[in-house]
């Protein structure tokens, strides 16, 4: 039979959590830990400090739940707060987790062979896809993308993220990192560049060498 807090919107399952419900905090776990996890991985590089930010998420939500004042969607501050608790973990790390920055690097067109225009990933890593049994790159490939990822500078990571991990809408990225639409577009766009120069880097860059020409024979 199924529970129907499933159907119950996330104001309606914190109503619940406020009456103290345990089961309706149990939902929202369920519906939204998942994507923090991966969230917070993405964001720190690692999977042990990924699940300490959650833990810390949700400790953190539970003090705050009755200061929440519905100025946001219960999605935009649980991942506010996750945000916030991602960004001091990373702060208390010794400067040799700090990545050197590189310039980006992009052909004249803004396109890349790991993204298309809008930042897309061109082919996702089976690690954020639906089809864990396509295993189109190894385990090793998968961690050096999140450190990837991690290296970005912090709002580009978090837009990023957001927008082609997550799959957040423009206007949810908007209205949780606080800026305007032009800017989530600059920084998504930044972002991509910088990945695929550590990704050409790292993998290397895969050309198609141009078919050699026939040559004719000399005439006699």
């Amino acid at each position: 039979m199924t529970d129907p807090r499933d159907r119950w919107d996330d104001d309606a399952l914190l109503d619940a959590i406020r009456a103290g419900e345990e089961s309706a905090f149990s939902e929202l776990v369920a519906r939204y830990e998942l994507g923090m996890l991966k969230m917070a991985e993405a964001f720190l590089g690692d999977r042990i400090s990924a699940e300490e930010v959650v833990q810390e998420t949700w400790l953190a939500f539970v003090k705050a739940i009755r200061r929440f004042k519905h100025r946001s969607s219960v999605k935009t501050w649980l991942f506010g707060i996750l945000l916030n608790q991602a960004r001091k973990q990373a702060a208390r790390r010794p400067k040799e987790w700090t990545v050197r920055s590189r310039a980006p690097r992009e052909d004249a067109t803004g396109s890349s062979d790991w993204f298309d225009e809008a930042g897309e990933w061109r082919s996702q890593p089976v690690a954020w896809g639906s089809n864990p049994e396509l295993d189109l790159l190894s385990q090793e490939a998968i961690e050096y993308i999140y450190e990837a990822i991690a290296s970005l500078p912090e709002k580009q990571r978090a837009v990023f993220i957001l927008s082609a991990i997550e799959g957040w809408t423009p206007e949810e990225v908007c209205e949780l990192m606080k800026i305007s639409s032009t800017n989530r577009r600059v920084l998504l766009h930044l972002a991509k560049s910088g990945l695929q120069q550590r990704l050409d880097e790292h993998f290397g860059k895969r050309r198609k060498s141009p078919p050699a020409s026939k040559s004719e024979d000399p005439k006699p």
